[in-house]
């Protein structure tokens, strides 16, 4: 493992967990907005009312005795996706991609048998995933299809985008590909590989596994120095317009790309983490400086996304 001394962090413009809670989060992200955010049900709410493009809204589980009425509420569908509202980092987030005569699959071929679905929920409601463990509720959503673009980026899992929006400007992007040692997760701790993009085309920058530059996707071997991700004017768009939906000054968003809706927003995180900057190799903070330094009047989401893509690329 290579390690780094402060100075050098921060002559490389690295933004640090203290500088980022005190400087960025406490100052811009009101405590009132937070549950905007913290709770995917209200943020799957606002985004509709903002015509922003969201997975499929299965159903809402809120009680324990309304368990057992998953099977139909999954019917019809050949796979699901099952998450609680106030969950982070990927906890709990449970993927059925594949339903024959009522017997449930992951990604994996694991099945997965209805009282275990149940006992799933039974532990989202209790809180066991939540934030400061408080009672949840449990979403179901459709299962996204992701764009074939992307076969072989990603190991079992859907690769999804992260933005992070600062004031209403994109200034740092990664993709997220799930591996067999993040269990077909997205997330980076868990052992995804992060994907710097460049702000300006979508392309790929530079790419880190367990914090270690790679080249290749550790499962499907697949090139990662050469990726395009499409939709990305909309992606911009989508991230930049999350900033009046939900009024948090410093946010990360999630997005992914459903090979016949599209974009969809996932979720929206007041606290994103700041492995971004070791997928993009580079520091952040003199992109946040840089927005900050800016006066005149208020940029409409257009004049943004097209000052982001002048300013911070590459």
């Amino acid at each position: 493992m290579k390690y780094a001394w402060p100075w050098e962090l921060k002559r490389s413009g690295v933004l640090n967990m203290n500088k980022r809670n005190i400087s960025y989060i406490g100052r811009y992200n009101p405590r009132k907005f937070y549950k905007r955010v913290d709770d995917k049900l209200i943020t799957k709410q606002l985004a509709l009312a903002n015509n922003i493009a969201v997975p499929d809204l299965i159903g809402v589980v809120q009680e324990q005795h309304t368990i057992e009425e998953i099977p139909a509420m999954v019917a019809d569908r050949t796979g699901f996706v099952i998450k609680p509202a106030k969950g982070s980092g990927g906890k709990g987030i449970l993927v059925i991609t594949r339903v024959e005569q009522g017997r449930y699959y992951k990604a994996n071929g694991q099945e997965v048998t209805p009282n275990e679905i149940y006992r799933h929920v039974s532990n989202t409601l209790s809180g066991l995933f939540s934030l400061g463990g408080k009672p949840d509720v449990a979403i179901v959503e459709g299962l996204i299809e992701f764009d074939p673009i992307f076969n072989g980026v990603s190991y079992e899992g859907v690769p999804d985008i992260r933005l992070i929006v600062f004031k209403g400007f994109p200034v740092m992007g990664m993709l997220r590909c799930s591996t067999a040692a993040s269990d077909g997760k997205a997330n980076l701790h868990q052992g995804a590989v992060g994907v710097g993009l460049d702000i300006a085309t979508g392309k790929s920058l530079h790419a880190v596994q367990f914090d270690v530059p790679v080249d290749k996707h550790p499962d499907t071997h697949f090139p990662l120095s050469n990726i395009q991700v499409p939709h990305w004017e909309t992606l911009l768009h989508t991230a930049s317009s999350a900033y009046e939906m939900c009024e948090l000054g410093y946010l990360g968003t999630d997005m992914v790309l459903d090979k016949k809706r599209g974009p969809l927003l996932l979720e929206l995180n007041a606290r994103p983490g700041l492995t971004i900057q070791i997928a993009n190799g580079k520091g952040i903070l003199p992109r946040l400086k840089h927005v900050e330094s800016l006066k005149g009047p208020k940029m409409s989401v257009e004049q943004r996304v097209e000052y982001a893509k002048k300013h911070f690329c590459g």
